[in-house]
């Protein structure tokens, strides 16, 4: 497995040669200069209705024919503009042939750019037979992480937020990881606008401490992750 970081909370995930592109939030990213359109997936998933993670993925969605997959009200919208989408919502899981995807529980708002109401914001779980990992979107501390491993196989990797202020920070995120009995961590949801500015010498330490592995990825960075 493949995962490149492009981002903010923005992921381009290879398995078994499928790509699933992540919250694709690109052309209003100032820290990435990228045309967003050359960005091509086989499903494109969106964790909430936020700007900052719908992003581009109506555009992407239509210019490459891939589906969306997002929570119910995230998904209209989505159809409205164009784009195919098929809604979910917390708790259901969606089987894309090489790997199933299941919505699981996030603690944030969830409001569409046009200022509708975009429904329960989620994390996401991936797994098959080979492969596992937990993509936490935009969300706050929760014990209903703890339920993450009676859901899915063990965990290979994490994807956390980590920026604070609006998400967990990194405290959190180290109990989040022990929550879901997870030793690799990725860190998301930082360093793109001032209040989400990450400590990275903080953060390594107190991982190190708790003797979690983290990856603090920069923008373009691909990560090998052998089952």
């Amino acid at each position: 497995m493949e995962v490149k970081f492009l981002g903010h909370s923005c992921f381009l995930i290879e398995i078994e040669g499928n790509k699933i592109l992540i919250d694709p939030f690109i052309s209003g990213n100032p820290n990435i200069n990228i045309d967003p359109l050359s960005l091509s997936a086989n499903y494109i998933l969106i964790s909430h209705g936020h700007g900052d993670h719908i992003g581009d993925a109506v555009e992407i969605s239509k210019h490459h024919k891939c589906p969306i997959l997002a929570n119910y009200e995230v998904a209209e919208y989505c159809k409205n503009k164009g784009a195919e989408a098929i809604g979910m919502n917390t708790g259901g899981a969606y089987d894309l042939g090489f790997v199933i995807v299941k919505f699981v529980h996030a603690v944030h708002s969830s409001r569409l750019p046009d200022g509708s109401y975009g429904g329960n914001p989620n994390g996401i779980l991936f797994y098959n037979r080979d492969y596992s990992f937990y993509f936490a979107g935009d969300t706050a501390l929760s014990t209903d992480m703890t339920l993450i491993p009676l859901i899915a196989p063990p965990l290979d990797f994490a994807i956390l937020p980590m920026g604070d202020h609006y998400t967990m920070g990194i405290e959190d995120s180290i109990f989040t990881a022990q929550f879901i009995k997870c030793n690799k961590i990725i860190a998301c949801h930082f360093d793109t606008f001032p209040d989400i500015m990450l400590d990275r010498d903080k953060a390594k330490a107190l991982y190190k401490q708790n003797s979690i592995e983290l990856i603090i990825p920069t923008i373009g960075d691909n990560i090998s992750i052998k089952s």
